[in-house]
């Protein structure tokens, strides 16, 4: 029972009179009178608190810009398009003045209200990553491979080359296998339409980097004739190449949305549509423009002569006790690696104090660190391990 039913009851019964009724439960006696009032009128409704929510708002969403809101999230993601907030909010602005226009945070409500919205469990807040980003357009290219499947059940390959100042899409075919001379021809292609980038960022496929394997390959070969850094994220962690990992689920997206591709070529017309539609008409958030816009709205990034590179790729076995030998400064040091990898084949790069330990037939980095001078022997975790 509320304590407004209480109030009410015991004065109408007679058990208690107002003033009586007041101290007892600690409210006034206008407040009492007000209760008695507001029952003979309303009946039992006056046993519970009223919202005080007004019945109208002068600035809430029209019913008109809901239902266009609703639209435009459901044709968006039929068209296997970007369907979130601020892509529906930069569509409304095309016909609606900025102070009619929602906020984005009014939109993602909306959508929430309309059912629009699929639940996703609690994801890893992203104040918590380290962020990198180019400076300029061209700073840094990052690329990868990913499938998609034909209609006749085929599996085809597709190499991305992506800016990652902008996101513009600098590069992006279909080809039955991407092999090194795929990813060769493709970076050429690229480079002579836009220019050569300042850095390339990659994860460890051996259509990229070989080192681990026992020297570079002929695509970072090319990279260092043009002075072009390459940098490769370490193995399990693709938030490294975090843009073009998303972007590859963008594209796919708008690809799955579509009859699937009867055939390489008509696959890459696909993909060609797609480019112009990503570079030119959708607005990205990161820029609030499209990627061609952003891209070409600032000066572009170009190499810079790179030191002579003084990397030694050895090869060598792990003996029975789990430890390598490496010769520095003159004197023989040896490395932990551990007994459960005696007698695995690895590569040992080695380039002055900084050291990578990878198994040759895998790839695997097994160990990294700097070398400490100062001891004969670098045992594990001594405190100079190489944090990636």
């Amino acid at each position: 029972m509320t304590k407004r039913k209480q109030i009410i009851t015991a004065v109408n019964r007679g058990t208690m009179s107002q003033a009586q009724a007041a101290r007892a439960y600690g409210v006034s006696e206008s407040m009492v009178s007000k209760l008695l009032r507001q029952w003979a009128r309303e009946g039992e409704a006056a046993f519970y608190t009223k919202t005080r929510r007004p019945h109208s708002h002068p600035a809430a969403t029209g019913q008109e810009v809901i239902t266009e809101i609703t639209r435009l999230r459901t044709e968006l993601v039929a068209q296997g398009l970007d369907a979130g907030p601020a892509t529906i909010r930069d569509h409304l602005r095309k016909n609606l003045s900025e102070n009619q226009t929602p906020s984005r945070a009014s939109i993602a409500r909306i959508l929430n209200r309309q059912n629009l919205v699929a639940p996703a469990p609690k994801k890893r807040p992203k104040s918590s990553l380290l962020r990198f980003e180019a400076e300029l357009p061209n700073g840094c290219w990052q690329s990868d491979v990913t499938k998609i499947v034909l209609a006749d059940g085929k599996i085809a390959e597709v190499i991305t080359w992506l800016d990652d100042y902008s996101r513009m899409v600098v590069h992006l075919q279909a080809h039955l296998r991407v092999t090194v001379d795929t990813v060769i021809s493709s970076f050429t292609v690229a480079a002579g339409q836009h220019g050569i980038p300042a850095a390339t960022l990659t994860d460890n496929g051996l259509v990229y980097t070989t080192r681990f394997r026992g020297g570079p390959n002929r695509f970072e070969k090319l990279l260092r004739t043009h002075d072009v850094i390459q940098r490769n994220g370490r193995g399990n962690h693709p938030q490294t190449q975090g843009k073009v990992e998303r972007f590859q689920q963008t594209m796919k997206k708008w690809i799955t949305a579509r009859p699937a591709a009867a055939s390489i070529t008509e696959l890459n017309q696909l993909l060609g549509d797609f480019t112009r539609i990503y570079n030119t008409e959708r607005i990205h958030s990161a820029r609030r423009a499209t990627p061609y816009a952003a891209y070409i709205g600032r000066p572009k990034d170009s190499p810079a002569p790179l030191p002579e590179d003084t990397t030694r790729y050895l090869q060598d076995r792990v003996d029975k006790f789990g430890k390598l030998s490496i010769r520095y400064d003159g004197r023989m040091r040896h490395i932990g690696i551990g007994r459960t990898h005696a007698g695995t084949p690895v590569v040992k790069i080695i380039k002055d104090r900084h050291v990578i330990i990878a198994d040759k037939r895998t790839g695997e980095v097994l160990r990294e660190l700097i070398l400490d001078p100062t001891r004969d022997y670098q045992p594990r975790g001594s405190g100079q391990e190489e944090r990636p």
